[in-house]
């Protein structure tokens, strides 16, 4: 065993997460799952093959190279989907290996179509315009001209979709900013088919609109965050539980982390634990230390503050949080010992350790500390 901490990711709560999903979005709306900054922290070369198990088909990321991963990680023939960075280099092959990409400069269009003549192969785009994020996209001025060049180069061309994203549909101070880009949009699709230029897809929305704005699912969703167990924010979240009249959480984490106890001392009272000054043990204490830090993504703003699970119990972290070692107060707990479990994220017995008890601790969000998390630690595929 050549690793300090490990991930476990469950089959059983994906397959729960996509059936709630599946639920909420309208019939025949295709998911995309999108797996950018390795899958939310889950590993793309583990994430991949589990959902194709529970059926996706479609994954979208960012960029080539974790289009090259996906495609390297994928057991099917599944539709790829690229929603930043392709360089000119990139595009080849892309093109070459059926990989969708977004379109929101002219210079790549023109180079895509370049390549394809090349290649003999058609290039899968999809027209991102810009209809309020203000990053990337579009304007609805180039409409005309966009139009008219792949009207003109349609024999390279599959105009695969029509697209854009929204300014953080998840907070309800965004409403009528959100409201405009729909508005927006749906005008640029007229201008698309006043000129006969017809996508075979529109898609507008993440998780966060997906559920809160349910007319913004289209013809695909492309949905992040929630497929891995978590909504975007508590808004979204206390939103549907009053909507729902329910208590419990829908959804169900994939992610646990652990790792185990790599030594046990005593303290007498008086003394200082870890670098500098920060604890000073007021009482005899025993402490276990554990083999990660914040070079394995536990974050050094959880020094004095964090909590761990050990023997089902919620034991607190003392002392500076150091890159490879975190100290724990195992005083109130009789046997423990070295090489016992320890769970960082996830359950244990009745307790359970939160991804978003971290972000409050932290100030990270649960999109932030998830992909955070080393590509170094091992992932395993459980139940």
């Amino acid at each position: 065993m050549f690793y300090t901490s490990y991930l476990e990711i469950s089959k059983s709560a994906l397959i729960h997460n996509l059936s709630f999903l599946k639920n909420h979005i309208r019939k025949n709306v295709q998911i995309s799952s999108v797996v950018k900054g390795n899958a939310y922290g889950h590993g793309i070369e583990v994430y991949i093959p589990l959902a194709e198990s529970c059926g996706i088909n479609h994954f979208s990321v960012f960029s080539a190279d974790e289009a090259f991963r996906v495609q390297k990680s994928s057991t099917n023939n599944n539709t790829i989907m690229i929603m930043g960075l392709v360089e000119d280099e990139q595009l080849a092959w892309a093109i070459e290996n059926e990989i969708e990409f977004y379109v929101f400069e002219f210079d790549r269009l023109e180079k895509a179509v370049e390549l394809a003549k090349k290649l003999h192969k058609k290039a899968c785009i999809h027209i991102e315009i810009e209809t309020g994020m203000n990053r990337t996209g579009f304007s609805q001025k180039n409409i005309g001209k966009i139009c008219q060049f792949i009207t003109q180069n349609s024999a390279h061309i599959t105009f695969k979709g029509l697209c854009t994203h929204y300014a953080g549909a998840e907070s309800i101070t965004n409403y009528y900013r959100i409201k405009k880009q729909q508005k927006s949009f749906q005008k640029s699709v007229q201008k698309f088919t006043d000129k006969k230029v017809i996508p075979l897809q529109l898609h507008t929305a993440c998780s966060a609109a997906a559920l809160r704005y349910p007319k913004s699912q289209m013809d695909m969703v492309r949905l992040g965050i929630v497929q891995y167990g978590f909504f975007p924010n508590k808004e979204i979240y206390i939103e549907y539980l009053t909507k729902k009249k329910i208590t419990e959480h829908p959804l169900k984490r994939l992610i646990s982390w652990k790792s185990k106890v790599m030594d046990i001392k005593t303290v007498k009272a008086g003394e200082f634990v870890g670098y500098g000054t920060s604890y000073l043990a007021n009482s005899n204490l025993k402490i276990a230390t554990i083999p990660v830090g914040y070079s394995h993504g536990f974050s050094r703003d959880l020094s004095n503050q964090g909590r761990v699970l050990i023997h089902s119990q919620r034991v607190s972290i003392i002392g500076v949080v150091n890159m490879n070692m975190i100290t724990v107060d195992v005083t109130k707990i009789e046997q423990v010992q070295k090489g016992d479990e320890v769970v960082l994220i996830g359950k244990q017995g009745d307790l359970e350790i939160s991804v978003s008890s971290f972000s409050e601790f932290s100030d990270q969000v649960n999109y932030e500390l998830l992909t955070r998390l080393p590509q170094s630690l091992p992932r395993f595929v459980v139940d």
